[in-house]
């Protein structure tokens, strides 16, 4: 790598490009990305650029350009806790196979892998736990290997206004020396809703919600900020809840309609975008999160556009919002990669 150039970055899952601008911000180029989702693609081309639209799948590796870091945010759904928790039995939990298959024939001098923590706790077809089989094949079955660290990382300990708790895989060639450190957190200042929520101009674009439901519109009308379902009377709960409420043990007692206040920080924003699980009601407004809130609670920057707001796309920017990778959590990561990996090498070659 010269001195005078950006280290090239191909993306693969890239959704509308939370990690893509990220890592731009931080001094990389993206020279290839990929993903199947026509609302992720759509997004992503309005800010960052062109974008291969086609099943991976369908993809040769040759049709790929070299790089030096590969970076994948594979479908986490199979390992959520939020889903059916399939994992490598659902067809979406083998697409990290297509990450390897481009990682063998590439040999990037990075990779980085982002997905959902319960990923951490998903066994594979043979029993093994998948992050051992993760880490096994970045270290044996790919070249001379890679150097391997991975770490549930809490999104909040890098600047984004939202506790999201991932894991965060980092191999570093090992013909390069390195093995990755993550980077300390840093100050949580700033990042309670009553600072991401404020001064949002009139003239930005996505500022639209998504109507709830009548049920629901009943329900949030009791909840105070800082509360949940749980401060609903009993008498106005609807059937189903009333269920779950007369046996909380049974159903674990779950948090459904969370309303996180102004002086807290937000919890997970999900693609779901369902008060059931997770907290998308507004401290003070009965009413969702619109979508600009949900971009900032995402560490989107205001001038990041996505869908024109006709109600058929603001379910998709729900969607395609919640399940971007923040901005900032990409940008603090990337800067890391680029100070120990990247800096090193332009002073080798000064």
């Amino acid at each position: 790598m010269s001195k005078n150039k950006k280290p090239a970055m191909i993306s693969l899952f890239s959704g509308c490009g939370g990690l893509d601008l990220g890592f731009k911000l931080a001094g990389f180029e993206c020279i290839w990305a990929n993903d199947f989702d026509r609302d992720a693609q759509a997004i992503y081309r309005k800010n960052l650029g062109d974008i291969d639209g086609r099943d991976i799948l369908e993809i040769e590796v040759n049709e790929i350009p070299n790089a030096d870091i590969l970076t994948a945010g594979f479908p986490c759904q199979p390992f959520s806790n939020a889903g059916n928790r399939q994992g490598v039995f659902d067809s979406r939990g083998m697409l990290y196979k297509e990450c390897l298959r481009v990682i063998k024939e590439k040999l990037p001098k990075v990779i980085l892998f982002e997905n959902v923590k319960g990923l951490l706790s998903t066994k594979y077809i043979d029993g093994q736990k998948l992050i051992d089989v993760i880490v096994n094949d970045l270290e044996h079955e790919c070249g001379i290997g890679y150097n391997v660290s991975y770490k549930v990382v809490n999104a909040s300990d890098y600047g984004v206004p939202q506790n999201r708790h991932r894991v965060v895989i980092i191999g570093i060639r090992k013909d390069i020396g390195v093995k990755y450190e993550f980077p300390a957190p840093l100050s949580k200042n700033n990042l309670t809703l009553k600072h991401v929520l404020s001064n949002i101009p009139a003239n930005i674009p996505n500022q639209v919600d998504w109507g709830l439901s009548p049920q629901a519109l009943d329900m949030i009308k009791y909840i105070p900020q800082g509360g949940s379902w749980k401060d609903v009377p009993y008498e106005k709960l609807a059937p189903r809840f009333k269920k779950i409420r007369d046996n909380m043990k049974k159903y674990h007692s779950p948090n459904f309609y969370r309303r996180f206040s102004l002086d807290e920080i937000n919890g997970t924003i999900t693609a779901s975008a369902q008060p059931e699980n997770c907290g998308i009601i507004h401290p003070l407004y009965n009413r969702r999160y619109n979508i600009r809130e949900i971009a900032r609670i995402q560490s989107f920057p205001d001038d990041f556009v996505f869908l024109d707001d006709t109600p058929k796309n603001v379910t998709a920017m729900y969607k395609v919002i919640g399940n971007a990778v923040p901005v900032k959590l990409a940008q603090v990561i990337a800067e890391s990669i680029m100070n120990q990996v990247f800096s090193k090498e332009l002073i080798n070659e000064c």
